[in-house]
């Protein structure tokens, strides 16, 4: 017995009605997200993009598909359980490797049988991937035109084995950039998302006390009723496609939530997909989150929900300021 004496994490807070909050908008000052999101820009990503959550590539006899700023990428587990990426077309005459099996770690193409091993063969060249436990990662230096990295930039979390981890994904019409204002913007919480959070204050901003170029926030997250949970949490961009809410103070410090916005067609197309691609990895040192830990297939679904609830809305935010960039009409 460690002797500490357990406190509920549960608080009563009385919401004001939604007409009633305390208005925003004077505080979510343009500037302020603009220049965010052009240093979130200039960021080095090493040309690396998120492909989806790692327990989805877990099945060894197939390949995985996926498109990513209009490249075909094929992904497989080799014979050892590591990943293997590269163009999704066959080099022999263009067959949809996704389409082809695996057979003991090597892919065999489905049209005429050609084997790969993850390595070159037949003017086929693999590209650099990283599972890093929770997200897998593929390396497009085509695409990225950036310096290359040897790993992408990972947001530092909580020691493995220590958490719960839920990935949640979705995709909108717009651009990668709207997304990461999108989460850059944390003002917009408790109106846009009254059912979610409660008592919603910036506490620092960049150029507004910071000092590191990240904003803080004070939030209450609705349980039931009047129910919440109050924490402290600090939103970052360590790369141009990536925004990262540390929980820094209250229950689930040492939580992240990671969002990732990976363009799903070519630059400049008249019509952009992007997908969004947020980790969950909860965390927490009361002795009873080692059952949370232990319900973790029963939990990531709930997690997964509880996302795709806020994602709904943010998305159509993404969507709603890509249209008005589009028609010139954005005023920030």
């Amino acid at each position: 017995m460690s002797g500490r004496r357990w406190t509920s994490p549960l608080r009563l807070r009385r919401a004001p009605g939604w007409e009633r909050q305390r208005p925003t908008w004077r505080e979510a000052r343009p500037a302020v997200i603009a220049g965010a999101l052009e240093r979130s820009a200039a960021r080095p990503s090493g040309n690396w993009y998120v492909v989806g959550a790692s327990r989805a590539f877990g099945a060894a006899d197939r390949p995985h598909g996926r498109t990513v700023a209009g490249t075909e990428v094929v992904l497989w587990r080799a014979g050892d359980g590591a990943l293997r990426a590269g163009p999704g077309a066959c080099p022999h005459l263009g067959a949809p490797l996704r389409d082809s099996r695996v057979v003991c770690g090597t892919l065999l193409c489905h049209w005429h049988g050609l084997a790969l091993d993850g390595g070159r063969r037949a003017g086929w060249d693999p590209y650099p991937v990283h599972d890093d436990g929770v997200l897998v990662w593929v390396r497009l230096d085509a695409v990225g035109g950036e310096v290359p990295l040897g790993r992408p930039v990972v947001p530092v979390r909580p020691a493995p084995g220590s958490a719960v981890d839920a990935v949640f994904t979705a995709v909108g019409r717009c651009e990668p950039q709207d997304v990461v204002a999108n989460r850059l913007d944390p003002w917009h919480g408790s109106w846009f998302h009254p059912y979610a959070f409660v008592g919603l204050e910036v506490v620092g901003a960049p150029g507004g006390g910071a000092g590191d170029d990240a904003f803080a926030v004070e939030v209450s997250f609705k349980v039931a009723g009047r129910l919440v949970v109050p924490v402290r949490a600090v939103f970052t961009a360590p790369e141009p496609r990536t925004v990262v809410m540390h929980i820094t103070d209250g229950e689930g410090a040492g939580s992240v939530v990671e969002t990732h916005a990976t363009p799903l067609t070519s630059p400049g197309d008249p019509r952009p997909r992007t997908a969004v691609v947020e980790a969950v990895v909860a965390a927490s040192d009361r002795r009873g989150f080692a059952l949370a830990r232990a319900a973790a297939p029963a939990l990531r679904p709930l997690m997964r929900r509880t996302a795709g609830r806020l994602w709904r809305d943010d998305l159509a935010y993404a969507e709603r300021r890509w249209a008005l960039r589009r028609a010139g009409r954005f005023p920030g």
